[in-house]
């Protein structure tokens, strides 16, 4: 296992695999729903801190699908689908991760898995994703989970005023 310095916090725990943990100044109930509900999800669920999240669609239970699309300042837009295998509220997620290509059709197959661990009066959220198709995959993937989890931290639990 490695970290890597171009995703601080991601640890590369195989050729095609990585795992990242960030913690957070909430409960396992609070951080759980922040990441799976959808009018939350539009807020934090983007690599660039100007980001937007023009689509955030979840069916959360076994067998459900979701569709999520980032967007940059640029424009240019990244979109990901998968079906959930596990639903455990506040515990744990499990989902299948497949990117939309630009020329139709899915990305290669792998899976996410994402737990919530109580730590005092914070949570300790630990990523795994598994079955990405290379090292290079691996390593953009480090990078963008880094990124999207930060932001997590800055919009995943805004208060509306």
């Amino acid at each position: 296992m490695t970290e890597t310095a171009a995703a601080p916090g991601a640890v590369m725990t195989s050729e095609t695999s990585l795992r990242v943990e960030r913690s957070y100044d909430a409960s396992p109930e609070e951080v759980f729903d922040a990441w799976t509900s959808p009018e939350v999800l539009r807020r934090w669920w983007a690599v660039h801190p100007d980001g937007t999240t023009p689509v955030a669609d979840v069916d959360l239970r076994p067998g459900g699908r979701y569709r999520l699309s980032m967007e940059g300042p640029d424009g240019e837009r990244h979109t990901v689908q998968g079906e959930y295998s596990e639903v455990d509220r506040p515990r744990r997620l499990v989902y299948s991760w497949q990117w939309e290509l630009d020329a139709g059709g899915l990305g290669p197959a792998s899976t996410v898995t994402v737990e919530f661990r109580a730590d005092g009066e914070r949570t300790t959220v630990s990523l795994e994703h598994t079955g990405l198709p290379d090292a290079d995959s691996r390593d953009r993937h480090a990078q963008g989970w880094s990124a999207c989890m930060d932001i997590f931290r800055e919009r995943g639990f805004a208060r509306a005023a």
